[in-house]
């Protein structure tokens, strides 16, 4: 007889002035240390969500060392230093430089993606990635590459072959997750994103004609609403594309809600000069988590531990430095 289905759905339990207060230490502090200390921050903003962030009933763990991050940041600023110096010396060498690394950068990409997850736990149990280097220089070099030469047009696909070697070589124990959305439906939602674009477009001309000031009002709106659709369609998309063995994921959240919280979080950083970012971050860490669910099959309490081996810093933080945002 299969086992009986069981929804479990995520929930955040953070507090505003509760992280306010981690949240504004970690910022004097990195100010005063002249970074140095943002390795801790991180360690300790991450531990904080992690451990709000809670499925069937128990909260998850961070167990990453701040030492660690703090070597892997000290290897990429030295990266970072030197693709600068190069290119003012010599625009030719600083090509030469950014080629090498783009050639380093999905094998760096692979270890980022080890040690999130092996430095991530849940009930006691770690998760792990097993991708191959040779997979990553495909989907974060080749794809990439082939993207721009085709004029985007191999974007969604491309999107789409980068969210499945990153989900289905992840596991939790050794229980694998499976990403078994299509590359379909990723062409399908970036071109209504692309349809919209066009739509504003023509807005502009329509209501240039009627009056510049409803252009300057409506235009911004409609271009954060086709940001919103985005923010919201791709996790969507691709949670509830994803599996955790027998178990399916899922998550849910609507336009209209999103753009909400992200518009009235925008006015209140604005207005208190940047002092309500620690309330936003938590505001929509609530609302994305309570749009995320597990429709499990069975106990989760059953999931075996895997081995997973702890893997450097260095590759997380060169590729945060270097804008390669690939975060599950």
């Amino acid at each position: 007889m299969p086992a009986q289905q069981q929804e479990h759905k995520f929930e955040f339990t953070g507090e505003g002035w509760e992280y306010f207060r981690i949240w504004i230490v970690n910022l004097l502090l990195s100010i005063l240390t002249l970074g140095i200390y943002s390795a801790w921050a991180k360690v300790r903003r991450l531990q904080y969500f992690y451990r709000n962030t809670r499925l069937a009933g128990a909260g998850f763990e961070y167990h990453g060392m701040p030492i660690a991050i703090l070597k892997g940041r000290i290897i990429a600023f030295v990266l970072l230093a030197a693709y600068t110096i190069a290119g003012r010396v010599n625009p030719l060498l600083g090509i030469l430089f950014a080629l090498l690394i783009a050639g380093v950068m999905p094998w760096l990409i692979v270890r980022s993606l080890r040690f999130k997850l092996y430095n991530s736990s849940y009930r006691g149990l770690r998760f792990g990635f097993a991708g191959s280097d040779g997979a990553a220089y495909a989907v974060f070099l080749l794809l990439p590459v082939l993207t721009v030469l085709t004029l985007y047009l191999l974007a969604p696909f491309t999107h789409y072959k980068i969210k499945q070697y990153q989900h289905n070589n992840s596991r939790f124990g050794d229980t694998f997750f499976r990403f078994d959305a299509t590359v379909g439906s990723f062409y399908k939602l970036y071109l209504k994103a692309f349809g919209m674009l066009l739509g504003a477009t023509l807005l502009v001309g329509v209501f240039s004609v009627l009056g510049l000031p409803l252009v300057i009002v409506l235009l911004p709106l409609w271009f954060l609403f086709i940001a919103a659709y985005l923010a919201v369609g791709l996790p969507n998309l691709i949670w509830s594309g994803t599996w955790l063995g027998e178990h399916d994921l899922y998550s849910r959240m609507a336009v209209g809600t999103y753009l909400k919280i992200s518009l009235t979080n925008l006015l209140a950083i604005v207005f208190t000069l940047g002092l309500f970012i620690p309330f936003a971050q938590i505001r929509m860490a609530r609302y994305k988590l309570s749009c995320m669910g597990l429709l499990a099959q069975g106990d989760l309490a059953a999931f075996v531990a895997g081995q997973a081996q702890p893997d450097s810093a260095t590759g997380e933080e060169t590729a945060e430095m270097f804008d390669v945002d690939i975060s599950l």
